[in-house]
């Protein structure tokens, strides 16, 4: 009966019905009375005063006026009209606007009766005005005259235009706490609620929705925060667990010759300490019998790669092949060129394998593959294609982990008997919280640390009408024999616009740098994938100085003698992206350079970001920054099935509450691994209901 009624159909609470059912269905997802409660507002105001249209003075104010509404009539033509109504009380009247549901609102209001008004004044013309302001019919007995705070719900026009607006939605909850409050299933345990201080579930969801005070908000907003992400920990820890205990893993016990030889013989510049730190944290994972699944984050130029070959070179001391997959050829076609330098003097058979790679050529690699004379093969998605079967595939190297899906990652798995080693890598440092939310079923590792002698990039914020200044500067780091890239964002929005803008940067670039004296490639996504990699071909060869490019440069391209950086309209870019931009410089013993060019109208956002950027090079600490201005939302294409959404938890916000939370969740899983005790009951209930229909990702890796 309890589980009926909180689970009961959206439709048949009064007030709502099957037409709003549906508006709700599409518009927020809730389905039924349960789903509604879990809409939570996201601030709150305060009514308890009645206003008067006479102090109405203030532009951008909230205000809560009872009185009549008259004279409503639509206004210009058909395709531009709008309704405006006069709003009157005994101390005087204002107008009010309308540019949506105007058949609507002609036929809404009745002469002479009195509705409850509540928006924000605007001011017009030096007249104050409301537009589209919460408008009910006024009724003495309704709980939600006059009371204090009140939830701001997310609602839309849809919404809005169907009588769902912020309000409506408010009396919608007090209706269902009136009917399920003590129907709420409690879902942590009492020893938990005790240790933690939480208050019960019921009481939290009622708080939420009708506080009394700020206070009440407080311990309501951390009891619900504090379960939402509980039991998202519980879930990554348990699929962790359940991984170490099914997944054999193949035991690399051996360092042997090619690992010995390479680290004594051909490495060409000392390790950094965390370096060391995250091999010794690999080797140990690879020996350990487990499949190991680890994270390795490092910033731009922290010797990721290097970290890399060592560990293939451990799979092949153990008899063992290893792959590296990256997300484009350019950048699978660098990491082979790098191999092919740093193994030049040693006996070890490796191949790149493209969607370019030539019919003869490809059927070679493939025989190689399978009777295991290949023993490192670098590639982009080709290698998870059906035809590349491996002999004994011991470890495999995702690069930009975030540009590949879970389920493309998982196609290794049954390329082999047992699945091998992974090892995902990220050039975007991931701030910790968000790692022990979206990562917190995989080990991380981090390489915080730069290689020694590397001059940190000196970032500079510029003006747009400052172009003779810039002009002459890339003049002269050209003379000394350096390479430029001049970037421009390219957003799907408004991506003729942002076209045009590139276009005309790239001209004025040709104006001011004439041939045969300066050459110039351009480079954007709107390119045929040859055409591209001809002009970045120009660029790594040096036959051109200068690169017009968009974004499509991010990630992997590594050109030494490029030493400036110049980033044209920068406060269109978040600071994880200008990072990764930066991040294309400083590769090189010359001292090199990253100018932001933005015009003078900056948001408080955008100071933030340049000031930022000009202060640090510490991707981790930018990435922090990132997230407080971003919020979680937007994470550099983080996100990706399987992974988690929020109700009311916050990344940003909640960063020291998550570590508590892990904390908690790691003692309840070591002392009682499947949730089987008595004083579990409720969680194991819980868990089973949030996760019964989805799919278990740490399956694969």
């Amino acid at each position: 009966m309890e589980v009926n009624l909180l689970h009961t159909n959206i439709s048949y609470l009064k007030g709502v019905g099957p037409k709003k059912a549906e508006i709700l269905n599409k518009e927020l997802k809730v389905f039924t009375y349960m789903d509604l409660l879990n809409q939570f507002p996201f601030r709150y105001i305060d009514k308890s005063q009645i206003h008067k249209v006479a102090q109405v003075h203030d532009d951008l104010v909230y205000y809560q006026l009872i009185g009549t509404i008259s004279n409503v009539q639509l206004i210009g033509a058909p395709r531009a009209q709008r309704a405006t109504a006069r709003f009157t009380d005994e101390t005087g009247s204002i107008e009010l606007v309308f540019f949506r549901g105007l058949k609507w609102i002609k036929n809404r209001f009745k002469p002479g009766v009195k509705y409850v008004l509540f928006g924000k004044a605007s001011e017009f013309n030096h007249n104050f005005n409301f537009v589209h302001p919460e408008i009910e019919e006024y009724n003495p007995s309704d709980p939600l005259i006059g009371e204090g705070l009140q939830g701001v719900y997310n609602t839309t026009e849809k919404m809005k235009d169907h009588g769902l607006g912020t309000r409506q939605i408010a009396k919608l909850q007090r209706q269902i706490l009136q009917q399920v409050m003590d129907l709420i299933p409690e879902t942590l345990p009492q020893h938990l609620l005790q240790q933690e201080q939480l208050i019960p579930r019921r009481y939290a969801y009622y708080q939420i929705h009708i506080p009394a005070n700020n206070i009440e908000i407080q311990q309501a907003t951390r009891r619900l925060k504090y379960e939402e992400h509980l039991f998202f920990q519980l879930k990554l820890l348990r699929a962790k667990k359940r991984r170490e205990s099914l997944n054999q893993g193949y035991v690399f016990s051996q360092v042997g010759d090619y690992f010995n030889t390479f680290y004594k013989e051909h490495l060409p510049f000392p390790l950094t300490n965390a370096q060391k730190r995250v091999i010794r944290e690999i080797r140990v994972d690879m020996g350990s019998g487990h499949q190991m699944n680890r994270l390795l984050q490092g910033d731009v130029g922290s010797g990721k790669t290097i970290v890399a070959l060592m560990v293939m070179l451990l799979a092949l001391d153990n008899g063992y092949q290893a792959c590296m997959m990256a997300p484009t050829e350019i950048l699978a076609q660098q990491h082979y060129a790098t191999l092919q330098e740093l193994l030049k003097d040693m006996p070890v058979k490796f191949a790149l394998l493209t969607g370019s790679t030539k019919t003869k050529e490809r059927r070679e690699i493939l025989e190689g593959l399978g009777d295991g004379s290949l023993q490192i093969i670098v590639g982009t998605h080709a290698l998870i294609e059906e035809k590349v079967v491996f002999k004994n595939l011991g470890l495999a190297i995702i690069d930009e982990q975030h540009r590949f899906g879970v389920a493309q990652r998982s196609r290794f798995w049954e390329k082999t008997e047992r699945p091998p080693h992974m090892l995902v890598m990220t050039a975007t440092p991931i701030p910790r919280t968000l790692a022990m939310t979206q990562y917190g079923d995989l080990d991380v590792s981090k390489i915080d640390e730069l290689p020694p002698g590397r001059k940190p990039v000196e970032t500079y914020h510029v003006y747009d009408d400052d172009r003779y200044r810039i002009m002459m500067f890339m003049k002269q780091q050209i003379a000394k024999g350096r390479q430029i890239y001049v970037v421009y964002p390219l957003i799907k929005e408004s991506e003729k616009t942002d076209m045009i803008a590139l276009q005309e940067g790239y001209e004025a670039l040709l104006r001011d740098f004439p041939e045969p004296e300066y050459k110039i490639s351009v480079c954007h996504g709107q390119l045929k994938p040859e055409d591209k990699d001809f002009e970045m071909q120009r660029f790594i060869t040096k036959n051109t100085q200068i690169m017009v490019a968009t974004t499509v440069i991010e990630v992997g391209v590594n050109v030494p003698n490029a030493s400036v950086m110049i980033i044209e309209n920068a406060n269109q870019f978040g600071l994880s992206q200008l990072h990764q931009l930066r991040g294309r410089v400083g590769r090189g013993a010359d001292q090199s350079y990253c100018i932001l060019v933005t015009d003078h109208k900056l948001t408080a956002d955008g100071k933030t970001r340049m000031k930022t950027m000009c202060s640090t090079n510490d991707g981790f600490q930018i990435a922090e920054v990132d997230l407080e201005l971003r919020g979680p939302g937007e994470t550099g294409g983080l996100r990706q099935s399987g992974q988690i959404e929020m109700l009311i938890g916050d990344l940003q916000k909640d960063g020291a509450l998550i570590p508590q939370v892990r904390d908690a969740a790691i003692q309840i899983l070591n002392d009682d691994p499947k949730l089987i005790k008595p004083e579990n009951r409720m969680l194991r209930e819980h868990y089973k209901e949030l996760f019964a229909q989805t799919f278990d990702w740490s399956q694969i890796g």
